[in-house]
């Protein structure tokens, strides 16, 4: 049984995806846990009795929601989650640096909820409008989240273990594949009994400069590889069903990138490239930044056309771009192949350039820059990392061209947004789009710029390539492009005691809930009981005491219902020696059962087939372990969960507010910051102007200037509430389009789908245009009818969101009971790793015991009474008598028939033999094969073997031997009959009596 869900992203332009599994036996995997610009929290209601997590790809779309879910969904931070570790180590990367740039990824408490928690919301008639935010997960949470997932490499198989509430997992094995488009993005592949199901989405066929393309094909490149092909089922993303692949490649791409840059700076202007902050900005990041090497180069000074470049600056601006760099340059393994070559390049040359230090060669002035600074992938030169909002202020508040990649690609938050509303009202500023953004329904200020890009109503500025063809940059004409300000308002007077009697309901509701269910609630309380009573002390309408008894008391009792600390010696009975300190004797004289025993705890050992279940953390290298600011989060030293009664730090119990907080670390701060040498690489502040500039320019003064005190804000842990204002600015610069987005296009899907050749297609992923058009398209190479409902739709389904289908391999499957007579004349047979056995046996119908016989010792007991029982009249039968019902049995064939099926039955073989395979088996045993013609092995000049298309070996020519060959094994027999042994031995024979 195979039934698929898509909870998010299905025929619709959002990006964000979630898809949901169920298997036979209760089995329900969650397929990625993204979520898009509008943090809607009602999107996440299905999240819950989930038996594993699956992730595919470190963005938005993918992940963003998986820190929310850990926090605020009961027990989903104790379901066992997957990912490869560049998914794992930039998703951390890619929340911390949304919880810190945006309060709506907070997500707002639903007003049905404070209605029917808060008597005075009902009663005191406050704005509907109101928006109470819930707490954020800190980043030191976000680590513990993380490291909580299982991290996994390329084409391994794994079988993963199962949630605590989820049945089973019958030997489900999940195994990931390469999908290019991000690193670490991944294909799955899920194995569970007769179900073989392949999940892609998002996934790049075509190799770019830092990831390699999806592993579809193999080794030559002609067909899908084994274990991707033939699904019986397979998930398709249709984004971009509709894109033509651009004339050039990846080559043109770059050029026509760089000549955008060339166009803007040439007159003085900023431009600036929003993008993700994890994923595709690795991309973007390493086109650059070797573009302006080449710039520099010794031999490429005197281009005029890279004169421009030259004099102009290049930024990264995002909140955790250093920790983003630093994992990116220690998992060059998962890059192209090209990157891995770059990196040994460089490492030689290090070496080089160090022994020649040691023979006192000097270097010339004019060639000291490119002979002593690193080369190396993601060892920037002229990038330079801007990771807070004061000197993103400070960057723009100069004059001088620049280029900018910031975060992020919606527009919608992040250092992006701040820029775009400081440039555009310049006509001399270009910002260029990195992918499409739906249709026309979408909100948000990408989709607007996208819109305007499309109409060109304004003109387009007549600019001319590299390659002489014009450039597409469209003015915006003065238009109004209108932003929402979002910010923190802490929470007073009847607002608090509101968010209080919240989250009181809260807790009590979960007092059913294992005590980690409710940790993130207790924190929280905590923070309240301490805000209450310094925040709105000034307040003279606010009721404190009122505030404190409601929290108080609920928390009593969750106390009392977890821990059981409160519950007299009656209650605990034999068990008070365990449960109360100080106590070690109790009196058993007249009691039963149990409370004659002396109380045993058995703790429950996690074993497995092979042996006790180890933690792989405790054997980890210093330098493999996580670390956050410089502390340790796997060992749980700082960061492990408080416990009841656990003693903690004044600065980690989250008691104090925000403004306490500041006024005693403020001199502090730029120190915490830079506190861990790992998270923020050396290469920050490396001078990002010419090699023969001596002196730092007016930015690099301004950037690395520490006079001013930082004014950045901190994720808040004091409740607060939601303001958005709005603000608009006429914009005047110049929209133009680079497709960075590195997902697949028509000529892809058109090319591998009828490789692969799923049994059944589900496509999501994409807006109902390029569905439907995907969908058509791929009907037509079955041979069906794109548009009717007849026998297209059991091939091909285009589900919506919330619809499930039924995808199912064995939907016309029935089961049948094996005699114990036939079960022990099996005689098993390996292939491939499987265990394959041909039977015949007569089926017939017969009833199931169900093992409601009485006992032994029951029967005697009836025998004994029914002497008594003799001279009544027999009962009758009950109108609920159970009927049994028939099964079909297969039984050992009986005497008569056996003779009759002795000559029907045949041996079979099994197995899948390759010509290629074979030539090279032949050539070993001293036979001339050689190709002639596709599908067609010429051995001997004799014999030809051919393979059809339905795997059949046809095997054609004489039985003779060539004259003057040397009579080796199987030389002898004659060239066909050799051929035709080596061919049986390849094959498995599978007797068929």
């Amino acid at each position: 049984m195979f039934n698929f869900t898509p909870l998010l992203g299905a025929q619709s332009s959002s990006e964000a995806s979630q898809s949901l599994l169920e298997l036979e036996g209760g089995i329900k995997v969650l397929i990625d846990v993204g979520w898009d610009s509008e943090f809607d929290a009602a999107k996440l209601k299905k999240l819950e009795s989930l038996s594993i997590i699956l992730l595919t790809h470190a963005t938005p779309a993918h992940i963003a929601a998986y820190a929310h879910c850990c926090k605020h969904i009961p027990q989903f931070n104790h379901i066992p989650t997957y990912a490869t570790t560049p998914v794992i180590s930039l998703g951390r990367t890619l929340l911390q640096d949304i919880y810190s740039s945006t309060p709506l990824a907070s997500t707002i408490v639903p007003q049905e909820s404070l209605l029917d928690t808060s008597y005075s919301y009902q009663s005191s008639g406050f704005d509907s409008s109101l928006k109470i935010l819930l707490q954020p997960p800190t980043s030191q949470e976000i680590a513990q989240y993380f490291a909580r997932i299982h991290p996994l490499k390329y084409s391994q198989p794994h079988q993963p273990l199962p949630s605590p509430f989820s049945p089973p997992l019958n030997g489900l094995t999940i195994t990931a594949y390469s999908a290019g488009h991000t690193l670490g993005g991944t294909i799955w592949h899920l194995q569970h009994g007769m179900e073989s199901i392949v999940y892609a989405v998002d996934w790049n066929q075509v190799r770019e400069n830092v990831f390699g393309g999806a592993a579809w094909l193999g080794g030559s490149g002609a067909e899908v590889i084994e274990q991707l092909r033939k699904p019986t089922a397979m998930v398709c993303s249709t984004r971009g069903a509709e894109r033509s692949p651009l004339a050039g490649g990846r080559k043109k791409r770059d050029d026509l990138l760089m000549d955008m840059i060339r166009s803007a700076v040439a007159k003085g202007g900023t431009v600036l490239i929003p993008t993700d902050s994890s994923s595709r900005v690795l991309e973007l990041a390493y086109v650059l930044e070797h573009a302006w090497r080449k710039a520099w180069h010794k031999d490429n000074r005197e281009n005029e056309k890279d004169a421009h470049l030259r004099n102009a600056k290049l930024y990264l601006a995002a909140n955790n771009a250093g920790a983003t760099m630093t994992y990116a340059r220690s998992m060059l393994e998962w890059m192209d192949e090209n990157v891995v070559r770059e990196f040994e390049n460089d490492s030689s040359n290090i070496s080089n350039q160090q022994h020649k230090r040691t023979n006192s060669k000097q270097v010339p002035d004019g060639d000291r820059s490119n002979a002593a600074k690193p080369s190396a992938p993601f060892d920037f030169q002229y990038l330079k990392l801007v990771e807070r909002k004061s000197r993103v202020e400070k960057l723009l508040s100069t004059k001088g061209a620049r280029v900018i990649i910031a975060s992020d690609s919606s527009l919608d938050w992040g250092f992006s947004k701040d820029m775009l509303q400081r440039i555009a009202s310049d006509p001399s500023n270009l910002i260029i789009l990195s992918k499409e953004y739906g249709d026309e329904e979408e909100e948000g200020i990408g989709a607007t710029l996208w819109r305007w890009y499309q109409e060109r109503r304004d003109g387009i500025a007549m600019e001319k390539g590299s390659d002489g063809q014009n450039l597409d940059q469209v003015h915006t004409g003065g238009r109004e492009l209108n932003f929402q300000i979002p910010r923190r308002t802490p929470l007073e007077g009847k607002e608090l005691l509101m968010y209080q009697q919240y989250l009181a309901t809260q807790r009590r509701l979960q007092n059913t809930m294992p005590s980690a269910g409710a940790q993130s609630l207790e924190t929280a309380a905590d923070a309240l009981d301490e805000t209450s009573s310094t925040s709105s002390s000034s307040s003279e309408d606010s009721d404190t005491g009122r505030q404190g008894k409601a929290l108080n008391t609920s928390a009593v009792v969750a106390h009392f219902n977890r821990n059981k600390l409160g519950a007299t010696k009656e209650t605990l009975g034999v068990n008070v020696i365990l449960r109360q300190r100080g106590v070690y004797d109790y009196d058993v004289r007249g009691k039963k059962g149990r409370e004659q025993m002396f109380p045993f705890l058995n703790k429950r050992r996690r074993v497995d087939d092979f042996g006790d279940l180890i933690n792989p953390d405790d054997y980890l290298r210093a330098e493999e372990r996580d670390d956050v600011d410089g502390q340790r989060v796997k060992d749980g030293e700082p960061g492990k969960e408080s416990r009841l009664g656990q003693k903690r730090k004044w600065q980690d119990s989250g008691l104090q507010n925000g403004a306490r907080r500041r006024s005693s670390t403020g001199s502090n701060k730029r120190r915490q910051v830079t506190r861990d040498p790992r998270s923020r690489p050396p290469t920050h502040e490396i001078n990002g102007n010419g090699p023969d500039d001596g002196v730092k320019s007016s930015d690099e003064d301004v950037l690395s200037s520490d006079s001013e005190p930082e004014n950045e804000e901190e994720t808040a842990t004091v409740p607060s509430r939601l303001d958005v204002s709005t603000h608009s600015v006429q914009t005047h610069l110049r929209i133009a389009f680079v497709d960075f987005s590195g997902l697949h296009d028509q000529r892809s899907l058109s090319m591998l789908l009828p490789l692969i050749q799923p049994k059944k297609l589900i496509l999501i992923g994409g807006s109902p245009s390029e569905t439907s058009s995907l969908a058509d398209d791929y009907r037509q190479k079955l041979g069906l009818q794109p548009n009717t409902d007849s026998g297209a739709s059991n091939f091909v389904f285009t589900p919506s969101v919330g619809e499930t289908v039924n995808a199912s391999v064995d939907t016309n499957a029935w089961t049948v009971k094996l005699s114990e007579a036939l079960v022990r004349r099996f005689h098993w047979q390996d292939v491939k790793g499987m265990g394959v056995v041909t039977l015949v046996g007569h089926l017939a119908a017969t009833t199931i015991d169900d093992g409601s016989q009485p006992e032994p010792s029951a029967k005697k007991r009836q025998k004994l009474l029914k002497s008594e029982l003799s001279s009544s009249p027999p009962p009758l039968p009950s109108p609920t008598t159970k009927i049994q019902e028939l099964t079909p049995l297969l039984d050992v064939l009986p005497t008569s028939m056996a003779a009759a099926t002795r000559s029907v039955a045949q041996p079979l073989h099994v197995g899948d033999l390759r010509l290629a395979d074979l030539r090279k088996i032949l050539q070993s045993a001293g036979h001339t094969a050689e190709f002639r013609g596709e599908g067609t092995l010429l051995v001997d000049g004799l014999v030809a073997v051919r393979k059809s298309g339905t795997g059949r070996i046809e095997v054609e020519g004489g039985g003779l031997a060539i004259p003057g060959m040397g009579m080796g094994r199987g030389m002898g027999e004659g060239t066909f009959l050799a051929v035709k042994r080596r061919i049986y031995e390849g094959l498995a024979v599978i007797a068929g009596g």
